[in-house]
């Protein structure tokens, strides 16, 4: 077992401090000085941050995985499909540095709704039940990576999170 298997917690919550470090950054640094951050109190609606800039809320769940994974689908909690402009954003890292990127981003552009989840497979326990059977969860989908964007840099992640395409 390594650090990442040991520490997956610390590591989810670092990731999670260093993406929004980043886009706090990119803000400052382009005199928008308009993004907000906050967090839910509890942990029931598939995401992890509120993000607002530009008139445009984003709740957005957060996944991480280091660049070289095999990790080939992402779990979605179907409620995020109920909040105005949800979307996942799927967060790689270099294991040895902690770098950020490249981003990954499912959702739809600013002010729309999450794509459609209806079609998604229903996801299941990792560990099975007293007999090994693995029993659905009823709230949450699996999508394939394919089904992200992908996007090199966290400015054109920002873009499309907060910035309205002509």
């Amino acid at each position: 077992m390594t650090e990442h298997s040991l520490h997956s917690s610390y590591r989810e919550k670092l990731i999670e401090h260093l993406l929004v470090g980043e886009l706090l950054k990119l803000s400052w640094k382009t005199k928008d000085f308009s993004l907000e951050i906050s967090k839910p109190e509890v942990d029931n609606s598939g995401y992890d941050i509120i993000a607002e800039a530009n008139g445009v809320i984003r709740h957005i769940q957060l996944k991480a995985t280091f660049i070289g994974s095999a990790t080939a689908t992402q779990k979605i909690h179907v409620s995020l499909a109920k909040k105005p402009s949800g979307c996942v954003v799927l967060v790689h890292f270099n294991n040895e540095t902690l770098d950020l990127g490249p981003y990954y981003f499912f959702g739809a552009a600013p002010g729309q709704p999450l794509p459609s989840l209806e079609n998604l497979k229903i996801a299941k326990h990792t560990k099975g039940d007293a007999s090994g059977l693995k029993t659905e969860r009823p709230n949450i989908r699996t999508i394939n990576k394919g089904s992200f964007r992908k996007f090199k840099t966290i400015n054109e992640l920002y873009s499309q999170l907060f910035v309205a395409s002509s």
